[in-house]
C-alpha cells in the first residue's frame, strides 16, 4: 500500500459543518474569529472542531493573505558557535518573546558558507517568511543585499558597515570597550594587550577601536592578536601568543568572555595567577563570565533585550509604522579576574 493511501485523510472545514449541523460560512466566520456568530453557534462549532480533529490549513491561508506569519532569524555563524555562545540563544528567546506575542513564528536560518547564503537568499525571495531579524551581519553582506533588493521588513542585530540602510538593535561597543579597558589601566597594569576577535563585523572592529582609544599612547599593536571567531579556542591560543611575544604583559582585554575564559586557562597553565599577575576582562556577562575562576570582569550587554528590540522593529515595519534604531545601555560588572 503506498504512503498516500496510508495517510489518515486530514478534516476539512466541510466535516466540520456536518458535525456542527450548521453552514460552511458559518464555521467559516468561527474559525477565523469574526463576530456576528451566536454563542450557541460558536460552542457547537468549538465542539466539532475536537470531534473530527480539524486543524486549520496554514498555507492555504497564507496564499489567500499573502503573509507567512513567520519571521526569520538569520544567524551568520558557523554552526559550532551557536553551541559555544550563548549570547545567540539569548538574542533569539528574545525575538521569539516579542513576535509571539504578535502571534508570528520564529524561523531560524543559519549561514555556514557560500552556498547557505545562496540556499537563504532563494527562501527570502520566495516569501516565505514576512520579516528578518539577521544577526552577526558582515560588510558587504549578501543577505543583507537581498533583504534590501526585495523590500524585506527587516532590522539588524549590531550595525555593521557596508550594509542597506535598515533599521538595528545594538550596544556602543566602543564606548564600553573603552570603559571597561580605562578600568583595567586602573589598578596599575602597565603592559595591557588584547585578544581581538571578528573584525569582519562591527561588534569586533568597534571594541579594538574602544580599545585603542583607552590605551593613547601606550597602545602597541604588538601586543593585539587577532583571531576571526569569539572562541574560547581563540582566546587559549592568544593568551599564549601575547605570553610569547612579551613574557612580561600584566593586563588583558578579551572581546568576548569565551575569548577570556580560553585566555585565563592559558595562564594558569603558564603558571601565572589571575589577577595577581595578570588582569584580564572580557565582554558579553555572559554564562562564561560566571564559570570562570575567579569570575570575569565583564561588560554587560543585553542580549535578550537586543533580541526583543529587533524583533520589534521589524513588527513596527510590518504594521507600516515608524522603525527607528535602538542603542541599548551597557554595565561595567568588576569581578575578581581584574
Amino acid at each position: 500500500m503506498s504512503l498516500t493511501r496510508m495517510r489518515a485523510r486530514r478534516a476539512t472545514i466541510n466535516d466540520v459543518a456536518d458535525a456542527a449541523g450548521l453552514s460552511r460560512g458559518t464555521v467559516s466566520r468561527v474559525v477565523n474569529g469574526e463576530k456576528y456568530v451566536s454563542a450557541e453557534a460558536r460552542m457547537a462549532v468549538e465542539a466539532a472542531i475536537a470531534q473530527v480533529g480539524y486543524v486549520r490549513n496554514t498555507a492555504a491561508r497564507n496564499l489567500v493573505t499573502q503573509e507567512s506569519r513567520a519571521i526569520g532569524l538569520i544567524i551568520h555563524e558557523p554552526h559550532s558557535l551557536l553551541f559555544e555562545d550563548p549570547n545567540i540563544g539569548s538574542i533569539l528567546l528574545g525575538a521569539n518573546e516579542a513576535l509571539s506575542k504578535a502571534d508570528y513564528q520564529l524561523v531560524t536560518l543559519i549561514i555556514d558558507s557560500d552556498r547557505d547564503s545562496h540556499r537563504v537568499a532563494d527562501h527570502l525571495r520566495g516569501g516565505l517568511i514576512d520579516g528578518a531579524v539577521i544577526v552577526s551581519a558582515r560588510a558587504s553582506d549578501p543577505i543583507a543585499a537581498a533583504v534590501a533588493d526585495i523590500g524585506l521588513p527587516a532590522a539588524f542585530v549590531g550595525h555593521p558597515d557596508g550594509t542597506p540602510d535598515l533599521p538595528y538593535a545594538a550596544i556602543d561597543n566602543v564606548e564600553a570597550a573603552r570603559a571597561i579597558t580605562s578600568r583595567l589601566l586602573g589598578t596599575g597594569r602597565q603592559r595591557v594587550g588584547m585578544i581581538a576577535s571578528a573584525l569582519d563585523r562591527d561588534s569586533g572592529q568597534d571594541r579594538l577601536a574602544g580599545f585603542r582609544a583607552a590605551m593613547g599612547e601606550r597602545y602597541d599593536p604588538r601586543l593585539v592578536v587577532e583571531y576571526p571567531l569569539y572562541t574560547y579556542a581563540a582566546g587559549f591560543e592568544g593568551m599564549q601568543k601575547l605570553l610569547r611575544r612579551d613574557p612580561s604583559i600584566d593586563g588583558v582585554f578579551a572581546a568576548s568572555d569565551a575569548v577570556a575564559a580560553g585566555a585565563m586557562t592559558a595562564l594558569q597553565e603558564a603558571g601565572r595567577r589571575v589577577p595577581e599577575d595578570v588582569g584580564i576582562v572580557g565582554f558579553d556577562d555572559s554564562s562564561w563570565a560566571l564559570r570562570c575562576r575567579p569570575q570575569l570582569s565583564t561588560v554587560r550587554q543585553p542580549a535578550g533585550l537586543l533580541g526583543t528590540t529587533a524583533a520589534e522593529l521589524v513588527l513596527a515595519q510590518l504594521m507600516g509604522l515608524p522603525s527607528s534604531p535602538r542603542v541599548l545601555e551597557t554595565v561595567v560588572m568588576w569581578r575578581g579576574s581584574a
